[in-house]
């Protein structure tokens, strides 16, 4: 993962394979996986352009599969599959937290939801794992973006278009 952050590429990885360079818990990522039966596969990164990344893995219970090198002979056909997947995936799950043609955040939705509830910012934050300081940050953004004065205005524009229910 790491290495797909850095940038765009196309790698193989394995157990069996040298792995100078890494360090000892990136050795022992590899060692679990392979005692559960991933011992190679080829992954390929992908970032767009606002900087949200992805990978697409193809892994095997075998260190070097002979599907790895047909996937390398196609790598750029599966890039574009890969992009496209990409994309329409986040589209499908953007749907859901579009209120009156405004995208929410996943974290902005996830507030606003528990503001739907009744709970406060510091409930929000105990719930979520978050200071309460992040919980306003993301409520004050879903104000920004409905053009509301206040968190009970964006939870009645959010109640309105239904999303409150799910």
């Amino acid at each position: 993962m790491l290495r797909g952050l850095q940038g765009w590429d196309t790698f193989d990885w394995g157990v069996d394979r040298a792995r100078h360079g890494l360090p000892n818990s990136q050795q022992q990522i590899l060692e679990s996986a392979a005692e559960f039966g991933i011992c190679g596969g080829l992954t390929m990164s992908m970032h767009d352009h606002l900087g949200r990344f992805a990978a697409l893995t193809f892994a095997s219970d075998e260190s070097r599969p002979p599907l790895l090198r047909s996937l390398a002979r196609y790598e750029k056909a599966l890039q574009l599959v890969a992009i496209n997947f990409h994309i329409h995936v986040r589209r499908r799950l953007a749907d859901h937290r579009v209120v009156d043609g405004v995208t929410l955040t996943p974290r902005e939705f996830e507030c606003l939801k528990w503001a739907a509830r009744g709970k406060s910012a510091w409930d929000t934050s105990q719930l979520l794992g978050v200071s309460k300081r992040t919980v306003t940050f993301h409520l004050e953004n879903a104000k920004a973006k409905f053009g509301v004065r206040t968190i009970n205005q964006a939870v009645a524009r959010m109640a309105a278009s239904g999303l409150t229910r799910s």
